[in-house]
């Protein structure tokens, strides 16, 4: 029996968001990547769906794919903080991006969320979560990148105290 033919997955844009959601207490959301077998844990990140995506329209769509928090409602402060990471793609998912792309432009995002906030994971995603001061989060965050974001926290956040 022939297989269907299936549409080819369009290449990542190699412009993605990291989102550091956390409280006023600042205690940061951390998540653990279903896809990889070691201890992962990451703030949300993802890539922009289309090149003219506007990277705010980004930073809500890959918080509410990847926790089921709505950036825009009430209690919610979503903020842009205006810094750029530029890293090397890891090795084994340059096959997502177009050949020869091999660098990322991440975008950093803050989101305050009241205490108690119901987190809902996408199981293709992470399988797990965790709340924790901002300091633990950065020593258990997998990338340099997100462990800066946690350490910048206190000076980003609205309103925080650390």
């Amino acid at each position: 029996m022939p297989q269907p033919k299936t549409t080819p997955r369009p290449y990542k844009i190699p412009q993605s968001v990291l989102v550091v959601i956390h409280t006023a207490a600042l205690d940061v959301l951390l998540l653990r990547r279903a896809d990889i077998e070691a201890e992962f844990w990451q703030s949300v990140t993802g890539s922009k769906d289309r090149a003219d995506e506007p990277l705010l329209e980004t930073a809500v769509r890959e918080v509410r794919e990847e926790t089921g928090l709505d950036a825009t409602a009430p209690g919610c402060q979503l903020s842009d903080w205006n810094l750029e990471n530029v890293y090397d793609i890891y090795p084994r998912w340059r096959a997502r991006y177009a050949p020869g792309v091999t660098r990322n432009v991440e975008h950093v995002f803050g989101l305050r969320v009241p205490a108690g906030a119901a987190v809902h994971l996408s199981p293709r995603e992470h399988t797990d979560y965790v709340w924790l001061p901002w300091r633990a989060a950065a020593d258990r965050c997998y990338s340099y990148t997100n462990a800066e974001a946690c350490l910048l926290l206190p000076r980003f956040a609205p309103g925080a105290a650390p």
